[in-house]
């Protein structure tokens, strides 16, 4: 007897859906503060077995890849280039802004993967991921004033990384106008010193 094509069809749409309703789950409980969710947290805020979740998951760390992958293409897809073009101080204005939005936006997950990150290759790889995607932005958008200068690359990029964002605003208390402030003044003090 053979399978036909709609069946199959079928099945492969409802694999998917609950792969991305466990994804959902994971992101959700985390969104909602629960940083460390466990498998029956997040299959039960799925709507669906343990067994469903780990036919769908060989393991965490395969959980985790679904994961970073979400999380890379939403902030890819919120990204919007800054005109290489404009002024300093309004390249800086307009890339602090992104930013502060991106990192807001991905705060959860940092705290989240911070704390399983030293034993997760899948985590650092994302973290990795992350973090160079923002080099290479900071690298072209201020091209004009890095001038091949990896130091003061490796510099901005520091600053404009999760960990700071987190002091700034969970250890610092600040608002998100003034770590965004803050973020502003560094990467000009650092970039007008650089150009002067």
């Amino acid at each position: 007897m053979t399978t036909s094509p709609q069946r199959v069809d079928g099945r492969t749409a409802r694999s998917e859906r609950t792969r991305n309703a466990i994804v959902d789950a994971q992101q959700q409980l985390i969104r909602e503060g629960d940083l460390r969710p466990t498998a029956e947290r997040i299959a039960k805020q799925a709507g669906v077995s343990l067994r469903a979740l780990w036919s769908h998951f060989a393991d965490l760390e395969a959980l985790f890849a679904a994961s970073g992958e979400r999380v890379l293409r939403e902030a890819a897809e919120g990204h919007r280039p800054v005109s290489t073009k404009l002024p300093l101080p309004d390249r800086i204005d307009a890339y602090t802004k992104q930013r502060a939005r991106l990192l807001e936006q991905l705060a959860p997950n940092s705290k989240a993967s911070a704390l399983k990150e030293p034993f997760s290759e899948t985590l650092q790889h994302y973290r990795r991921a992350h973090m160079n995607r923002a080099r290479d932005e900071i690298a072209t958008l201020f091209a004009a004033e890095i001038k091949g200068d990896e130091e003061l690359l490796n510099a901005l990029t520091a600053v404009a990384a999760s960990p700071t964002w987190s002091m700034w605003r969970e250890v610092m208390k600040l608002s998100v106008a003034a770590s965004r402030a803050a973020l502003s003044r560094t990467f000009a003090a650092l970039l007008t010193t650089a150009r002067g």
